[in-house]
Formats: structure tokens, C-alpha cells, sequence
């Protein structure tokens, strides 16, 4: 599935993050761990020295040795909810999330895709994320500067023109955005550190033959954003390690302004206005 282009008025500079050089003591989880995207991360995250959980819908998946194996289909909450638990009776702790597990959807249009692909796709790719968050949120809150990485995607920009098929999964992805602010905006002061991130079109089973980029360049700024110390920045959209605007000025003024009609407590917006949290 091939990304929308991006060039650099897409992009927003932000200072220099600082930056865990080893993740030795700490412990991640990665949803669909056992391959592509996935596999890729998980294996970056072990090399940087992290107690690595990977999350599949299948105990028979290769996974290597050196890995905790956790059965975890997205959609189904108890099996989350076990998986959590399990991490917290193995580690005692968990440091990071990335949300990557996900699947296409179909190719038309709305009026084409069938119910079940939307179901399906916005189950995988909305809901799951947020299910995983539920159960382990109060495990990152434990540690100051706890880190959720949601992959999502460059198709489900607000700031770029919605058309060429795909509803479904343009949906999910920009709900994953909506899903990175209210975390941020939510537990950004308890130390959350929450982002989202577009890997590019990646040469997975997801993305094809023929998309221009390699598994291991995708897996860079998803693996980059998990090395986050506590204060770098948060409830921002990534890619190639720049902020990305998903959602357009012009929509967050027009919000700003029917809210503006219902409360008197709207602050002043300013040119400065974060195009992820929608705030200054």
C-alpha cells in the first residue's frame, strides 16, 4: 500500500531530542513482532540492549530465543490483558509500547469495501492500539518518561487531500493520530511520552515489492522515537525523524471556533498550535 508523497513543507523542525544511548534494563512490548515492520523494530530494540516482548496472534511464530513470546491477538482484550500481566510477573516494569500490529483493509472506495473489511480493519488498527494503551498505560505511568510509538501512516493525514480508496484503513490511521494527542494530552504531564509515526512505504507483505523503501530504513524513526528520554518531545506525528502537520491549520481554527461558541474558556490561539494536540 503506497504512502501519500511527502516533501518538506510537510515537515515542522523541533529541537534536538535527548536520547537513551542503551536500553539495557528496560522493557519493551512490540504488537506484531514476528515480522516485517515489526520483527525489524523488535530486533533494534534487543540490539540496544532492551528486554524485548513480542506480541503475536500465534505461539507458533518463529521468534527468537532471546525474546519473551506473548500470545496477542489486537482485538481481543483479555488476551491483552493477560499479556500485561504476564510482562509485569516477568519484568516488573515496562518502558515501551509500539504499536505496529495492523493490516490493510480493502482497496475501494467506501461505497465498495465490504462491512467486514471496515470492521476488520478499524478493529486491527483503531481499536487494538487503543485496548493495548488501556492495559498498559498504568504500567508506563510507574516510570517517569514511559513511551508509546503508534505506526500509522501518511494516508491518514487530515493536511493532505482524503481520496484513492482505502477508507478503512485512512480512517484507522488518522484516529491513531487522534489517539496519540488525547494520550499526550491526557498523560503528557504524568511523563508520557506518546508520538506517532509514518515509516514510509515500507517493502513488507503489507506494502509490496515495489515500495521504495527497505524494512530496516522504516524501522529507523519508529526505533529512534523508543529511545526518548524523559521531557523530549511528545504528541507529535514523525517522519524521517521530523514533525509532520497530519491535521491542517485551517481545521483546527475551525474547531477553535465552534468551540469558542460554547465556552468562554477556549484559550487564545496562536500561529504556534501544535497540528497534532491542536493546542499551543
Amino acid at each position: 500500500m503506497p504512502s501519500t508523497p511527502m516533501d518538506n513543507t510537510d515537515s515542522t523542525a523541533l529541537s534536538e531530542p535527548s536520547l537513551y544511548e542503551s536500553l539495557d534494563g528496560q522493557v519493551a512490548v512490540v504488537t506484531g513482532a514476528n515480522r516485517g515492520l515489526g520483527r525489524q523494530i523488535a530486533e533494534n530494540l534487543d540490539e540496544l540492549g532492551a528486554t524485548v516482548f513480542a506480541a503475536t496472534r500465534s505461539m507458533t511464530h518463529d521468534i527468537p530465543d532471546s525474546w519473551e513470546h506473548l500470545l496477542v491477538d489486537v482485538t481481543q482484550s483479555g488476551e491483552i490483558a493477560d499479556a500485561a500481566d504476564e510482562i509485569f510477573s516477568i519484568a516488573g516494569r515496562l518502558d515501551i509500547v509500539v504499536n505496529n500490529a495492523g493490516i490493510g483493509g480493502g482497496d475501494g472506495d467506501i461505497v465498495s469495501e465490504s462491512i467486514d473489511d471496515i470492521n476488520r480493519t478499524l478493529s486491527t488498527n483503531l481499536r487494538g492500539p487503543m485496548l493495548v494503551c488501556k492495559h498498559t498505560v498504568p504500567l508506563l505511568l510507574q516510570n517517569d518518561g514511559g513511551r508509546i510509538v503508534n505506526v500509522g501512516s501518511a494516508l491518514g493525514m487530515l493536511s493532505r487531500e482524503q481520496s484513492g480508496g482505502n477508507p478503512a484503513y485512512r480512517v484507522s490511521k488518522s484516529g491513531l493520530n487522534g489517539l496519540t494527542a488525547y494520550l499526550d494530552g491526557e498523560y503528557g504531564s504524568d511523563g508520557l511520552i506518546a508520538n506517532s509515526v509514518c515509516p514510509g512505504w515500507v517493502r513488507t507483505d503489507m506494502g509490496g515489492p515495489d515500495a521504495d523503501r527497505s524494512i530496516k530504513t522504516g524501522a529507523e524513526t519508529p526505533t529512534w522515537l523508543c529511545r526518548f528520554r524523559p521531557e523530549s518531545p511528545r504528541g507529535h506525528f514523525w517522519r524521517d525523524r521530523a514533525v509532520i502537520e497530519w491535521l491542517c491549520f485551517t481545521l483546527v481554527v475551525y474547531i477553535y471556533l465552534r468551540l469558542s461558541l460554547i465556552s468562554e474558556r477556549i484559550p487564545p490561539l496562536t500561529a504556534g498550535v501544535n497540528c497534532v494536540t491542536g493546542v499551543p
